[in-house]
């Protein structure tokens, strides 16, 4: 499977260090392909400069040893079947999952729980975990 992981979970599992986190993510880079977009990774450079910037160096670091497939995602957001999510802020997020053609988009933003996408699975890192590991 090809599983996209959202900007607060990857900093998550770089961050505050979670055993249960980076078993997920060990499990998907192991079994599965791991996708991140342009997009993803900007907004982990701009969190991460905002909240942590003493972290910044750490972050970069542990996503150039990650092993992910990069999707170039366009500035341009030209699809209208994601028009349904709360926060305008995300629809990047879900336009990059999309357009990478990702069978699973594992989030912890709240603002995902009413999403449905066709040939798109929106997960919880908990709800993956049951389901896969």
């Amino acid at each position: 499977m090809r599983i996209m992981l959202d900007t607060n979970v990857l900093i998550s599992i770089a961050i505050f260090d979670s055993d249960k986190l980076k078993k997920m993510l060990m499990y998907i880079c192991d079994k599965h392909t791991l996708v991140l977009s342009t997009y993803i990774i900007q907004e982990i450079e701009n969190v991460t400069e905002r909240k942590f910037p003493n972290k910044k160096n750490a972050m970069m670091q542990f996503l150039f040893n990650l092993p992910y497939e990069l999707e170039y995602i366009p500035s341009t957001i030209l699809d209208q079947e994601i028009s349904n999510i709360r926060d305008v802020k995300d629809i990047p997020v879900i336009y990059s999952a999309i357009i990478s053609d990702v069978d699973i988009l594992i989030t912890g933003d709240k603002d995902f729980d009413n999403v449905n996408i066709k040939k798109l699975e929106i997960m919880t890192p908990n709800e993956f975990l049951i389901k896969y590991c």
